[in-house]
């Protein structure tokens, strides 16, 4: 940036007093007094800004709507000044190190405590934050955000402590993950892959700033609206601690109404607080049946599990590490996280009603203060409520994917429901087919490929029935949906597989068909509109998990010539290409900052890893 662009900016006189509040209290820390553990922190000298979410920031009100998507020297002194930050730990406290006064900020972080399942203790005892800290939160318009940073140093709640039984000082060399520190290429993965998600309108945890420091190392800021996980409640249940567990219970619900997300509910009575618990056992069943069947029909991996760990309470993604968008449905993907195998694509909903049930568990016993086993609650009537919404949500993910309107979509669902579980049937057929050449291992775990992208015929196949075509012959159908891990084996022809063929055309028809009938439109005129919508949800260049990591190490390379302002708009214009939302409009991002040749090349690798992991 010229110094006299500098200069016009910082003419204006923005405000940036709203960064003064994320200054280490939360209302967490007086809700719910044990739940997690406090760290003086220190000033982190040596960073610089690499990253800063101007959109995010602006929807925080961070920044003022008509801040222009440029850093000034009072913006990234705001910046730095609020999340540059490492803890004064246990293994500082143990050696006496010293910290000048003026090094310490004046209130205390905390790291919460919750259940993991990769820790010795299963109870949720010494399991939690490892290298991060919350910073607090801030309010706008009506929202409250939580704000947390990864990479300030090793707590005493990280795996490394405590199967190791020592504590770490930060930065340690020896280790990983237990130093305490996180790579810049984390925060950019990251960064990519939350954008995306969020343009999609898929739950997750976003990049607000990255701080980069020497070596490679960074401290890498999220914001939520909520960022309490299923795994902040399952601790206490674990240690059976009423108290605890109810203190949880009750922050988060008051949290859902302060946001405006659920209704205020009146009265402390037993009767109205079993009404509330059981407004967020409702909550829950939606939001859990919801995301596992989003998972599956999308092709995330997000490796749910038993302790509720890696997913948000909203249904929200974070800890992007392990998480995967396939290209195909590569169900059996597993993530190799060296003591254990993860679980797979398809086992993510079981997972799923498993975390219900234990939420189920847990109101009960925050009512009753009697803890009963979870083979209690297995016919309970919220998992029923479970499956039916589960198949709800498949049955309107299908017909989206097909290219139907919501009207439509809603028709469908509501009175032919059974035309969609038969072309289902087909979907599913081709969806799950497997390469003979079965299960192999992968960069980060194992496989078995899967050999047919479904995202291609449900994009041609409406353009060719629109030109006036009744039906693909079989080769023609075979050939537009065949991967690059088929192999000749895996398309040789069979009687069954071809009646498929001609099964998936006819039950597909016999949708349009119905929709026709409904609107007392031509069919080609629903074909159309079905062209043009499916053409955008099912986007050729679509990224995926591999994907990411490339272009976060293309990125990486080319990051010493590139300033904030360019990677902002670099990962604007890579969002508006990922676009799915057929009622969104493409911005038709021409920024004068991004680099046309490191954004072609971008693309370039979305293209050859469309159908990858």
């Amino acid at each position: 940036m010229t110094k006299l662009r500098q200069k016009v900016l910082q003419s204006q006189n923005f405000s940036y007093k709203s960064f003064n509040k994320i200054d280490g209290t939360h209302p967490f820390q007086e809700a719910a007094p044990g739940s997690y553990v406090l760290y003086q922190v220190r000033k982190r000298h040596g960073g610089r800004v690499a990253f800063f979410n101007f959109n995010l920031a602006k929807e925080m009100g961070l920044i003022d709507q008509n801040h222009p998507e440029e850093l000034n020297d009072d913006l990234e002194a705001h910046i730095i000044d609020t999340f540059s930050i490492q803890i004064v730990n246990e293994y500082d406290l143990i050696n006496n190190v010293i910290v000048p006064k003026k090094e310490l900020k004046p209130n205390l972080y905390m790291a919460t405590r919750y259940l993991q399942l990769q820790h010795p203790n299963k109870m949720g005892k010494t399991s939690g934050d490892g290298r991060s800290v919350w910073n607090g939160n801030t309010r706008h318009k009506g929202v409250t955000w939580d704000v947390s940073s990864c990479g300030t140093g090793a707590t005493c709640l990280s795996p490394a402590t405590h199967l190791n039984k020592k504590f770490y000082q930060t930065g340690d060399p020896k280790i990983s993950y237990g130093c305490g520190f996180s790579e810049i290429d984390e925060g950019i993965s990251t960064l990519f892959f939350s954008e995306v998600f969020n343009h999609n309108n898929i739950g997750t945890e976003r990049v607000l700033a990255i701080i980069e420091y020497q070596k490679g190392l960074a401290i890498n800021v999220r914001a939520h609206k909520n960022l309490m996980r299923p795994s902040h409640f399952f601790a206490p249940l674990k240690q059976s601690d009423q108290t605890k567990l109810k203190q949880v219970l009750d922050y988060y619900i008051d949290r859902q109404v302060i946001n405006g997300v659920w209704p205020a509910f009146n009265g402390t009575s037993l009767k109205d607080i079993k009404k509330r618990y059981n407004f967020f056992l409702d909550k829950m069943t939606e939001v859990f049946a919801g995301i596992s069947a989003l998972f599956e029909d999308e092709y995330i991996f997000c490796w749910l599990d038993w302790d509720g760990d890696n997913i948000l309470m909203d249904g929200g993604i974070i800890d992007y590490g392990s998480v995967r968008q396939f290209g195909l449905f590569h169900h059996e993907y597993r993530y190799d996280d060296v003591q254990r195998f993860s679980t797979n694509i398809l086992e993510q909903k079981n997972k799923a009603k498993y975390i219900l049930t234990a939420f189920i568990q847990a109101v009960d016993f925050a009512l009753t203060g009697r803890k009963k086993s979870l083979e209690h609650f297995k016919n309970h009537p919220q998992l029923q409520k479970f499956e039916e919404h589960f198949r709800l949500c498949k049955d309107y993910n299908l017909v989206k994917k097909i290219g139907f309107n919501k009207t439509n979509q809603d028709y469908l669902v509501k009175e032919k429901r059974h035309l969609i579980h038969q072309f289902r049937q087909d979907f599913v057929y081709f969806e799950r087919a497997k390469s003979k050449k079965g299960l192999h291992n992968v960069p980060d775990g194992i496989n078995w490929s899967a050999i047919y992208c479904m995202r291609d015929i449900l994009r041609e196949l409406p353009q060719y029935l629109l030109v006036g075509k009744l039906e693909l012959s079989v080769d023609d159908f075979i050939d537009n949906i065949k991967s690059s891990y088929a192999t000749k084996k895996d398309l040789m022809s069979s009687p069954y597989r071809d009646k498929k063929v001609q099964s998936f055309q006819k039950n597909y028809w016999q949708l349009v068909k119905a929709v026709a009938d409904k609107t007392n439109q031509p069919l080609k005129k629903i074909l159309l509109e079905i062209t043009m919508r499916s053409s955008v949800i099912n986007k050729y260049d679509r990224v995926t998990g591999n994907s990411i990591i490339h272009i976060a190490q293309k990125v990486m390379k080319a990051k010493p010539k590139l300033s904030p302002l360019e990677v902002f708009s670099l990962v604007q214009s890579f969002v508006d290409r990922q676009n799915l939302d057929p009622e969104k409009k493409s911005k038709n991002n021409s920024r004068q900052f991004v680099r046309k040749f490191l954004m072609g090349g971008i693309f370039k690798l979305v293209r050859e890893m469309r159908e990858g992991l």
